[in-house]
């Protein structure tokens, strides 16, 4: 019986000649690369400033996804992109051109976006796609080298990319066209990244399984809302705030003044401070604590915990939400954004 032969880094044997070759030529092919993405770089302007404004607008509006498409080498660039739209917050998936033609255009709706990527941009394969956005209005974004080609043409916004050499000694396989493709895409999805607003620390902690889209949700999706929430006047006396406690059973009771502005909280540490005889009788404002931590009500969840479970010498179990006026509009617990996944 023969043994199959073993490759190993150690013992295979190295003709020097031929090395020195094959790093000149990664070396060539990177720096060709590298010259394709500098070129790439200088040549933004208000184009790609409006491709990412209308995919904003799109996500602003709550109903369409993000339909990232092409064929071949594209094709593949365009299933990365997809997944890093979909894993930094921009609803999208991948449609392959040719299953569009036998069906898979049904995926593709009126609220979507296109976003169409063919350095040649004429490649048959892409006809039908186009039709389809072009007979219902749909928004169709090219990527693409070439401004007279049909995908050009017919699409509403044009991304060209420089025409670069491509890396491989005869000029045809894409190389240097598919990494400035690549680069453009995360280029318009950070972009979008950077309007959330989010920082470097929520990316820290790796996200399976849609655990990065858990973190993005926002306060407003997770919080208990005003009419929801235990809310008594300062003057009424601690019987009432108790009673109030235990109907809404959110662990605290929220103190308003007589022109119903948020005066105060009052929490499981505040009746233990003033545990006494006459805690019943006494006024809800004297127990409150005035000035409550208060977060935004379109601040990410992921924030809201943050604050609930670092700020120093406090722990909190919730926080008061409001509005872009500074107006009580809610309430969310540290409680609600664990269960929700958000840690």
């Amino acid at each position: 019986m023969m043994t199959a032969p073993r490759f190993d880094a150690d013992t295979t044997p190295m003709d020097t000649d031929k090395a020195a070759r094959d790093i000149a030529t990664g070396r060539r092919t990177i720096e060709t690369e590298v010259a394709g993405l500098n070129a790439l770089a200088a040549s933004m302007d208000e184009n790609f400033a409006r491709a990412v404004a209308t995919i904003q607008a799109m996500k602003d509006s709550g109903r369409g996804r993000l339909i990232v498409a092409g064929i071949g080498k594209s094709g593949h660039i365009a299933k990365k992109l997809a997944a890093t739209f979909a894993s930094t917050g921009t609803p999208a998936f991948f449609v392959h051109p040719g299953e569009a033609s036998h069906g898979d255009l049904g995926m593709v709706t009126e609220d979507d976006i296109v976003l169409l990527l063919s350095n040649s941009g004429g490649s048959a394969e892409l006809s039908d796609l186009i039709h389809y956005t072009r007979r219902f209005g749909i928004t169709l974004i090219a990527v693409t080298s070439k401004a007279d080609s049909a995908l050009a043409k017919h699409a509403d916004q044009v991304l060209l990319l420089p025409q670069m050499p491509e890396a491989c000694p005869i000029g045809m396989a894409p190389t240097t066209s598919t990494t400035m493709t690549l680069a453009l895409g995360d280029a318009i999805a950070v972009a979008l990244l950077e309007r959330m607003g989010l920082s470097k620390d929520d990316f820290k902690v790796w996200h399976p399984g849609g655990k990065l889209g858990q973190r993005l949700q926002k306060v407003s999706a997770l919080m208990h809302a005003y009419d929801a929430l235990p809310l008594i006047d300062q003057s009424a006396t601690m019987d009432q705030a108790i009673l109030m406690l235990s109907a809404k059973n959110l662990g605290v009771v929220l103190a308003l003044d007589s022109s119903k502005k948020l005066a105060g909280i009052i929490t499981d540490g505040d009746l233990k401070r003033h545990m006494g005889p006459d805690l019943l009788s006494r006024k809800v404002a004297e127990i409150m604590s005035k000035n409550p931590r208060t977060i935004a009500h379109d601040a990410l969840a992921v924030e809201a915990v943050d604050v609930m479970t670092k700020t120093p010498g406090q722990y909190l179990t919730s926080l008061i939400v409001v509005d872009d006026n500074g107006d009580l509009t809610g309430l969310i617990r540290l409680q609600d954004c664990l269960q929700a996944g958000i840690v």
